[in-house]
């Protein structure tokens, strides 16, 4: 990644690509599984932090940042998924739709989770080519790749509060767990 950015971009483009091109095919097919959901979201995260490294090594002015992006998008997905499969979900994209607003819609609109998802690594990945290109001139004024940058930085950031939603939310509902299953015990216990 330090040397060839035309091969490791279009490799990290291309992996997010098959990777919505794979979750659409198991869907349409019928082959979904839980080990598919575990293993797709895994390599989903170890993805992005691989080049928010890589990030961290290139702008180290920023590097709190990226560790920030990364600690939040593992720890809030960890935590979702974990709650999800005590919950008995058969995914970690089916929620509770009268729960929270935003998780409502970030998951059940495949529109937006694509735009969330793919404007986040298209942020990341411009980021990543600027260190050594700005890209063809666009109007003659700036590069494409720093416009492209521009233009996702919002979505990355609201990409970061929704997964800091999914925090609060996993957390709280884990929470609630632990606390039916003491009353469960104590009921037992007592009766």
């Amino acid at each position: 990644m330090r040397t060839d950015y035309v091969t490791a971009t279009w490799c990290y483009l291309l992996s997010g690509f098959l990777d919505a091109l794979d979750g659409h095919a198991a869907r349409y097919l019928n082959q979904g599984t839980k080990f598919g959901a575990m293993l797709d979201q895994l390599t989903d995260r170890c993805a992005t932090m691989c080049l928010l490294v890589t990030l961290s090594h290139f702008y180290p002015d920023y590097m709190f940042w990226f560790q920030l992006s990364m600690s939040l998008d593992i720890a809030s997905h960890w935590l979702h998924l974990h709650c999800s499969s005590i919950q008995g979900r058969t995914s970690h994209k089916f929620i509770d739709t009268s729960g929270n607003p935003v998780l409502r819609i970030y998951y059940t609109s495949r529109p937006v989770l694509f735009f969330m998802c793919a404007g986040n690594e298209l942020f990341y990945s411009m980021l990543y080519l600027l260190y050594f290109i700005d890209g063809p001139p666009v109007f003659g004024m700036i590069g494409a790749f720093e416009l492209i940058a521009y233009l996702t930085a919002p979505v990355a950031l609201v990409k970061s509060g929704i997964s800091l939603i999914h925090l609060i939310v996993a957390s709280r509902n884990m929470g609630i767990i632990d606390v039916a299953e003491r009353e469960t015990a104590a009921a037992e216990k007592s009766g």
